[in-house]
């Protein structure tokens, strides 16, 4: 089974992590940019944090066979911060790197004029750069919040099919669908989607489309769902090759639409600005 996980931020796990997602099947992830768990204070946090995602964590990826790539966006929690909305004026900058393919997380938290303004500014900003974008709906009044979503892309300049619309349920994922935007779902040990349900989705509404992540952070979660829920719909009586379609096919077509999408993940080097992932010798 090889696996994909479109929505994994591998900053906050470990090297385990990275050799057990391998052996488990995962060969390619995205890495969203997002909030850290505590305010940041200053758009230059986000930088450092950018520069991360574009050179280490890429080079940690690859000494375990695995291609990294990431979404670069001011998230919508930080949105509400005025210490942090000028960041989107450095965004462009970082836009135009190879390692970029979409522009996220963008979306909604607590729904609020200047979550409003971040949106559409950034969705702008990813038809500007021809790049497609990864849209995080809110966690509460889940569909009120997709509604929102749907009214701000179809105000943009992106297309809905250059749009993937994530952290869906049973509440969210018709009208998603209908929209004409991509479907991404993210599993979680005890919140959001859990294998059986997603099983339950993917049997009501078919395979097109659909993404399945982790969404793996700091918080309680698990960088093996994506090869969980494959294992799940393989027993459901899914075949391989839908297996294969959502958990790799998808992501693959999706990202691809920013033309910078490459699975390679070998390398030849061994350090990173001088720096290895080893302690204690060579």
């Amino acid at each position: 089974m090889r696996i994909f996980d479109p929505h994994i931020h591998m900053t906050s796990r470990t090297t385990d992590d990275y050799e057990a997602m391998h052996a488990a099947g995962v060969r390619a992830v995205v890495e969203p940019s997002f909030w850290l768990g505590q305010p940041r204070t200053s758009p230059a946090s986000f930088l450092d944090y950018f520069d991360a995602l574009l050179g280490w964590e890429p080079f940690r990826a690859a000494q375990y066979g695995i291609a990294h790539h990431c979404t670069l966006a001011l998230n919508p929690k930080e949105a509400n911060d005025p210490r942090c909305v000028p960041v989107l004026d450095e965004l462009p900058r970082y836009l135009i790197k190879d390692q970029v393919v979409a522009v996220g997380e963008i979306g909604y938290d607590s729904m609020t004029p200047a979550e409003d303004t971040a949106l559409a500014a950034q969705l702008q900003l990813a038809a500007d750069h021809g790049l497609p974008a990864l849209v995080h709906t809110p966690h509460r009044d889940k569909l009120a919040g997709l509604r929102r979503t749907l009214d701000a892309v179809r105000e943009s300049a992106l297309s809905p099919d250059r749009v993937l619309v994530d952290h869906l349920n049973e509440t969210t994922v018709k009208e998603a669908k209908d929209s004409g935007c991509w479907l991404g779902f993210s599993v979680y040990p005890d919140t959001k989607m859990d294998e059986e349900r997603m099983v339950g989705i993917l049997r009501e509404y078919g395979p097109e489309q659909v993404l399945v992540n982790s969404a793996a952070d700091w918080g309680k979660s698990d960088p093996l769902k994506t090869r969980r829920v494959g294992d799940a719909l393989l027993k459901a009586g899914f075949t391989d090759d839908e297996v294969d379609r959502v958990l790799w096919r998808n992501p693959v077509a999706f990202y691809g639409l920013s033309g910078r999408l490459n699975l390679d993940s070998t390398t030849a080097d061994v350090t990173h600005e001088g720096n290895s992932i080893l302690r204690g010798g060579e």
